[in-house]
Parts: C-alpha cells; sequence; structure tokens
C-alpha cells in the first residue's frame, strides 16, 4: 500500500509512540520491583513478574506473527493495544504478587503484538528501499526505554507509588490508540486455511521448559529439577523443528532459510542478543567491582554503549535509505563491536572509567549500525505472504539468544568469582558496599578477580561478534529496491486449526 508522505509520516509517528510505551513499560517496572514485591509481600516471586512477562512475550511471537499475516496486521495491533492498557490497569490494582504475575503475562502477550504488528505495519506500506529509515526510528524505542525508563521508574515509584508505574501507561495508550485508529491503514490478510496447532504447542512447551531452566540454574536446591527442564526444552524444541518441517502452514517458514538473505539475516539478528543485550545486565556489577565505583558512576557504562547504539541506529537508517546499499554496514558493524569486545577482554586493572566507557560505546555504536537494518532486510527478501512470521522469527532468535547467554553468562560469573575468592571473603556477602569499605589489598583482589572473571566472558562475546562477520559477508551485494512489492490478492478462506 502506497501513503501519502503526510499520513506515512503520521503513521511513523503512531508508531513510534506506541513503541515507546511498550519499551517503557519494561525499564519503568524493573526499577520498582523490589518495593511491588516488598508492599505485597512476596519477595520471593518478584523475579516471575520480569519472567513471566518475557516468556508470554516470546512464546506469542511467532504465533502473533502469523496470526497477522492471516488477517491484516491492523486489528492485531489495535487489539493488542487495547488489551496491553486494560493488563496495565489490572497490575495498578493487583492485591498480591499472583494477580500481578497474571495481568503481566497479559501484557508481555500484547506487548509482543505491538511490537511485532509495528514492524509488520512499516514492512507493508514503505518499499524496501524506504523501509530501513523508518525501522530505525521505530527501533529508537529500545535505547530511549532503556536510558530514561529506570530513572523515570524510581521518580514515579517514589512520588505518586508503584501502581502508577503502571497506571502511567493509559493517557499516553489512549492518545496513542485513538492516533492508531486514524493513522494504521487497513491492510488485508492472505487467508491462511490451517494454523500450526502442533507448532505452536511444542513451542510453549520448549520455551517455558528453556525459562523454567535458565532461571533455576543458580539455585543448587533445583540443579536437577533445571537439568530436567533443560532435557524437555531440548526434546521440544526438536519436535517443533520436525513439526515445522512437515507443516503445510508452519509458524517458522524454514523453507525461506534456502534465501541466503533471510538465513544470515536471522544469524545477525541472533548475535545482537547473544553478543550485546546478554551482557548489560552484567556491565554495573563489572564496572563497581573492578574500578571500585558507586552504582550511580556504574551506570556510565550500560549508557555509553545504549547512547553509541541510539545515534548508529538512526544513522545507518538514514544513510541505507538514501544509498540503498545496506551490506557494508553489517559487516562493519560486527567488527567494530567484535574489535571493542576484544578490546575490553584485555584491558588491566587500574585503568581511569573512561576507557571502557569509549570501548562499550564503540560496542553500541557497531550493534546499532545493523540493529534494525537486519530486520528490514530479512523482510524485503521474504514473500509478502510471510512477511510477519518472517519478522517474528528474526526478533525470535533475537530473544531467545539473550535469554540463554544471559543465563550461560550469570552461571561463568557466579561460579568464576566463588572459586578465585579466597577462604577469607563469603562470596554470598561480597557486595560492592563491603568490597568499597574493605582494605586496599582487598579491593585490589577483588577487582583483579572479577576482571579475570569478565575477561573470557568479553572474548567469547567478540568471537560470537567475529562469527557475525562471516554471516554479513555472506549476505548477498545489491542495494534495496525502489520499486514497492506487489503483494498477491489475499484469500477469503477463514484461518482454522
Amino acid at each position: 500500500m502506497s501513503l501519502s508522505p503526510w499520513r506515512l509520516r503520521l503513521l511513523i509517528v503512531s508508531l513510534l509512540t506506541v513503541a515507546i510505551l511498550g519499551a517503557l513499560d519494561h525499564t519503568i517496572v524493573s526499577t520498582s520491583l523490589a518495593t511491588v514485591a516488598g508492599e505485597l509481600g512476596a519477595l520471593a516471586q518478584m523475579g516471575w513478574v520480569v519472567v513471566g512477562y518475557t516468556l508470554a512475550s516470546t512464546v506469542l511471537l511467532p504465533v502473533i506473527g502469523k496470526l497477522g499475516d492471516a488477517v491484516g496486521p491492523r486489528g492485531v495491533f489495535l487489539v493488542s493495544l487495547v488489551l496491553f492498557l486494560v493488563a496495565s490497569l489490572a497490575c495498578g490494582f493487583a492485591h498480591d504478587m499472583a494477580q500481578l504475575i497474571g495481568a503481566r503475562v497479559v501484557q508481555g502477550m500484547s506487548s509482543a503484538g505491538l511490537h511485532l504488528m509495528s514492524q509488520t505495519i512499516v514492512a507493508r506500506v514503505t518499499t524496501p528501499r524506504e523501509r530501513p529509515r523508518y525501522m530505525a526510528i521505530i527501533g529508537a524505542a529500545f535505547p530511549v526505554a532503556i536510558l530514561v525508563g529506570p530513572v523515570l521508574g524510581g521518580l514515579i515509584t517514589d512520588y505518586w507509588g508503584w501502581p502508577w508505574v503502571f497506571w502511567i501507561n493509559i493517557p499516553f495508550g489512549v492518545a496513542a490508540l485513538l492516533l492508531a485508529l486514524v493513522a494504521v491503514p487497513k491492510l488485508a490478510g492472505f487467508g491462511r486455511r490451517r494454523f500450526d496447532v502442533a507448532g505452536a504447542v511444542s513451542f510453549a512447551i520448549a520455551m517455558v521448559s528453556l525459562v523454567l531452566a535458565v532461571t533455576w540454574i543458580g539455585d543448587s536446591a533445583r540443579a536437577a529439577a533445571s537439568v530436567v527442564a533443560f532435557l524437555v526444552a531440548a526434546i521440544a524444541f526438536a519436535a517443533f523443528f520436525l513439526v515445522e518441517l512437515r507443516a503445510p502452514e508452519p509458524l517458522v517458514p524454514l523453507r525461506l532459510f534456502a534465501n541466503r538473505t533471510i538465513a544470515a539475516g536471522t544469524a545477525l539478528s541472533a548475535i545482537i542478543g547473544i553478543g550485546l543485550f546478554s551482557v548489560t545486565a552484567y556491565l554495573p556489577t563489572y564496572v563497581q567491582m573492578a574500578y571500585r565505583t558507586s552504582a550511580t558512576v556504574s551506570g556510565l557504562i550500560p549508557i555509553a554503549t545504549v547512547f553509541g547504539m541510539l545515534v548508529s541506529n538512526l544513522a545507518t537508517g538514514w544513510l541505507v535509505s538514501r544509498t540503498g546499499h545496506y551490506r557494508v554496514y553489517c559487516i562493519s558493524g560486527t567488527a567494530l563491536a567484535a574489535s571493542g569486545l576484544f578490546a575490553m577482554a584485555l584491558l588491566p586493572v587500574g585503568l581511569p572509567l573512561w576507557v571502557p566507557m569509549i570501548l562499550m560505546a564503540v560496542v553500541g555504536i557497531g550493534t546499532g549500525a545493523f540493529m534494525s537494518l537486519v530486520i528490514a532486510v530479512v523482510q524485503s527478501a521474504a514473500p509478502r505472504r510471510d512477511t510477519g512470521s518472517m519478522t517474528a522469527t528474526v526478533n525470535l532468535v533475537r530473544q531467545v539468544g539473550s535469554t540463554v547467554a544471559t543465563a550461560i553468562i550469570g552461571g561463568v560469573i557466579g561460579s568464576g568469582v566463588a572459586a578465585l575468592l579466597p577462604a577469607s571473603l563469603d562470596a554470598s556477602a561480597l557486595t560492592p558496599q563491603f568490597v568499597h569499605g574493605a582494605s586496599a589489598a582487598v579491593q585490589t583482589q577483588v577487582a583483579e578477580i572479577y576482571s579475570g572473571v569478565f575477561a573470557p566472558v568479553f572474548l567469547a562475546l567478540a568471537v560470537t561478534y567475529a562469527a557475525g562477520i562471516v554471516a554479513a559477508v555472506l549476505l548477498p551485494a545489491g542495494r534495496l529496491s525502489d520499486e514497492a512489492e506487489h503483494a498477491p490478492a489475499p484469500s477469503s478462506e477463514p484461518l482454522t486449526a
């Protein structure tokens, strides 16, 4: 569908508003978790507020992608936005942790629909060459949310109370809904006749088992349960793969991975989740221990990383839309990020803080160069009738890669530090406050331990990005087309199981 310039700008404003709303919801809530759990008297269940949200959004990605292809993305987008607002209202009124977790699960499901359908709608109304610029604008919501979300969440919790962390979504969400009703065009679906129920069930079992396994992996009392969950996840993923190979209308169209652009672009998306998203949660701890800084100062490292990602993401989207050339940005981005992480692995103890800040900003710049771009490139290579499914797949591999890699890195750091600490120091009581109040010798020893434990982590992530260079080189050379992609006439047959 071709839109007039003003209608397209209005649409992008609408989608960006919703994208920021969804992204901020995740980062704002993380700041208030301790307060929420304390007031509801369920500190032990606090993690499930995040896990339930993440799990629901991940499991629903391929289902929502297929549904958007079948019935059209506009309806799925609007329903997701209404559900998001209802769930936000329910979260604020929750009287116990079970109610809050249930409402957060619905929020996660609707958030997946908002995020995925925003990208699908952009793909349906733009030419391949226009797409990177608009995809980069919508993709900017994520780094912006990381930069301002925690601060905003803290202020709301301190001055208005934790329910307003959720209720703040209502006025902005209603405005976004009214804007979306006007701005989002009606886009016909492609009338899928069958729904891949077996694929959806096996994928849900696989993801639930995987999340449980990585959640329990650090708990010695649940080590056996974690192993069982990993086995169930492996069996379910194998079953999912076999089902998708045989299904007439698979959730994930594996046949499309014969296309080199789709295969390489999907691999690059996974590398972002594994190579950067997984380690950002541990950067503040690394800085506090290895550089002996306060919690506030330690936030400068992730801020530098995300700011570099934001600038690079917007700049690359604009440049690709002007020239049509995209491959060079994927190659240079992966090479830049690999170099920055390799340098992080070699940093000696005692350097000023601006050194890792610059290096992690380089990693962010490299990642931002292809963060949104690969989604636009894969969409351009996929058949029009599979736009939603392939968009879901690209996001899915990134999210799964981040989840698994985060758990692995956490386990490596925890076990590595515990093994290297002297007998006089208790790993369970080793907090930044304790270390900062200890003697200079203890501080230096702990700094060397953390530097030594994180060095192989940074090196492994550098190798991951180096593999991304190979994937980027495998992308076919060429330019994105200026011509709109014409879809076949939609079928009038209904979607059935």
